[in-house]
């Protein structure tokens, strides 16, 4: 695999940056896409905009029209409008500010895009289904791409070299004509997962094991993404530079896209938009008290702990429950919380997961237990108000020094409210495992595991459960905080995926400053291993999966979960420093000379 090389500047260029993604938040690539945008704007050497489909007019809140602008890419889009297409040329308000092309692929009427998708086939062997809307909307918007490309290297001129970096299966159908038509543009195809094996790995045991022999035909029919993978196969094939994300996905797309990747471009993080200078620890602290106070309204109705003994654990990410290690947490989490009853340990685990489900609502017992605290707060804030006026007033009378009996200056109506109000809110039923009314909640896999373990919040469980099966928003009646808030209260967050291209959840910890573990599995964890060998002294923790059985892995991460809980207060800030200063090598700033390289290997002479 070629090394990065660093340098100041990308080759001059026409640049443009091609994604589903791109104003357009359904997946992971949103985040490189928008996160890497301040860095290209540094970088670049010469025009540069990102092309991506215009599929809701909510994204206007977002954007800052240029239609009337005409630099080069002003006038393609005008030309492509002039032509009855719906195109929008704006910046987009993200940090770095960078110039978006958004296509509308659903103003394609049926009868030219039956004559697109034939053509599809006809040229590129590519056949596509009648009537599904996602692949008849990437047909739609690689047609308008293209025909932006088109405008572009007519307005370019001869002197004016053309890059166009295409993510994923969903942008990539340009290459094909490009490629066919022997364009003078330049194409480098990024996959940041690719389709098949997100799918074996979910059901393939062995996966890793079995790569080699994989049959790709055969197992596209098998999991129903023929056009999908052909897609993303025929990319692959017929860009002039292929990349991924991670060494571990490489090995993959030797086997499953039959080209082994030129560059690996890592994923990285705009770390300026987590910098809080040296206020990381204080804001571990009030955002620790927040969860705090979740926990009490969670918890503390049947039984209580000592919060001051308590250590937050949590997993966050796409529902996939091998492919992101939920089934080896939970049993690491059984494990661990044998142990501690055993050793009858004085800490209390609260281990969040947090992740996105079907449901109705969030149950009813968990918004009035919530609700019945806030109530004694404010009573309890009402009745410090009335004892402290008193006490004040009681103070000028006295003759002598002695604190008076405090009882006696709350009312009766307040004492009798305050007992009414504790007594109404505690219960004898267990603290719930799950904070929402599944769709299918019969057949979660993580409720399946806890109640066949008898791992549901009993008050001699060491380690206690929330499953929240939604992401974490400030508009969240039961946190109140956003997601980046919750991850810097937390003292863990446990990541040990099986099947992970890159993995963001680790890197958004690390630059929060929050301790994290990851597997050698994911993209994250393998260049954590071949690039800091000092990565565990300082907060990173990596479990073995890809040469190991799930029970040893499970022992290992039961380990290493049993040996943070038992690091005093110091260490863990000390920890917290370390993996913090960590953040700034996967900052974009350092990581975009990946992409430098892909652009600079894509004009090079070939022979």
């Amino acid at each position: 695999m070629a090394k990065a090389k660093a340098s100041s500047e990308f080759p001059k260029s026409i640049l443009v940056e091609v994604a589903w993604e791109v104003c357009n938040q359904v997946g992971g690539i949103y985040t490189v896409i928008r996160s890497k945008a301040p860095a290209m704007a540094d970088y670049v050497n010469g025009p540069f905009c990102m092309i991506g489909p215009y599929l809701s007019k909510n994204i206007q809140s977002e954007l800052e029209s240029l239609d009337d602008v005409q630099d080069i890419f002003g006038q393609a889009a005008a030309n492509l409008r002039k032509r009855g297409y719906d195109v929008h040329y704006a910046e987009w308000l993200v940090t770095g500010k960078p110039r978006v092309v958004l296509l509308n692929p659903n103003v394609i009427e049926d009868k030219a895009l039956s004559v697109i998708k034939y053509l599809l086939w006809k040229n590129h062997g590519v056949s596509t289904p009648d009537n599904n809307r996602l692949i008849n909307q990437v047909v739609g918007f690689g047609y308008l791409t293209k025909l932006f490309m088109d405008e572009l290297v007519r307005l370019a001129g001869k002197d004016q070299p053309i890059i166009a970096h295409f993510h994923e299966w969903m942008a990539g159908l340009p290459i094909l004509d490009i490629r066919k038509e022997a364009m003078p543009v330049k194409t480098v195809f990024t996959t940041h997962a690719t389709q098949l094996g997100r799918h074996l790995a979910i059901n393939s045991p062995l996966f890793y094991a079995h790569l080699p022999f994989f049959q790709r035909e055969v197992e596209a029919r098998k999991f129903g993404v023929v056009t999908e993978e052909v897609i993303e196969y025929q990319c692959a094939q017929n860009c002039d530079v292929f990349t991924t994300v991670s060494d571990v996905t490489a090995r993959e797309c030797k086997h499953l896209l039959k080209r082994k990747p030129d560059v690996v471009v890592p994923n990285g993080l705009n770390v300026e938009r987590f910098e809080a200078l040296h206020e990381f620890q204080n804001l571990h602290a009030e955002y620790k008290k927040e969860i705090h106070e979740f926990v009490m309204g969670h918890f503390f109705h049947s039984y209580t702990f000592d919060l001051d003994k308590t250590i937050y654990l949590f997993t966050s990410g796409r529902y996939e429950y091998k492919n992101k290690g939920f089934d080896l947490t939970l049993e690491a989490l059984w494990r661990l919380n044998e142990k501690l009853k055993a050793e009858q340990a004085d800490v209390t685990v609260v281990m969040f997961f947090v992740t996105k489900r079907e449901f109705y609502s969030i149950k009813p017992e968990v918004l009035q237990s919530r609700a019945m605290l806030e109530e004694i707060r404010q009573t309890c804030e009402t009745i410090e108000k009335e004892v402290g006026k008193s006490l004040f007033h009681a103070s000028t009378l006295r003759q002598d020094n002695r604190l008076p009996n405090l009882n006696d200056f709350i009312s009766d109506y307040w004492k009798l409210r305050y007992r009414r109000t504790v007594q109404s809110w505690k219960s004898s039923k267990l603290p719930m495992v799950i904070t929402h009314k599944l769709v299918n909640e019969e057949s979660d896999e993580i409720l399946q595991y806890l109640v066949r373990h008898n791992l549901l919040n009993r008050p001699e469980d060491k380690v206690k459960i929330v499953y929240h099966p939604d992401f974490i928003t400030s508009t969240s009646p039961l946190f109140g905080m956003d997601y980046g808030q919750f991850v810097r209260g937390c003292h863990l967050g446990v990541f040990p995926s099986y099947y992970e291209p890159w993995g963001y959840t680790p890197l958004e910890c690390m630059a929060s400053g929050v301790p994290s573990v990851t597997s050698d599995l994911s993209g994250f964890g393998d260049y954590l291993t071949r690039n800091f060998p000092d990565y565990e002294k300082n907060g990173m923790y990596v479990i073995e999966r890809g040469r190991r059985t799930f029970d040893w892995s499970a022992r290992q991460l039961a380990g290493t979960l049993y040996r943070f809980l038992t690091q005093t207060r110091r260490e863990r800030i000390m920890q917290r420093n370390n993996v913090e200063n960590y953040a700034t090598a996967f900052d974009w700033k350092n990581l975009i000379r990946y992409y430098q390289q892909a652009y600079e290997f894509a004009v090079r002479p070939h022979p």
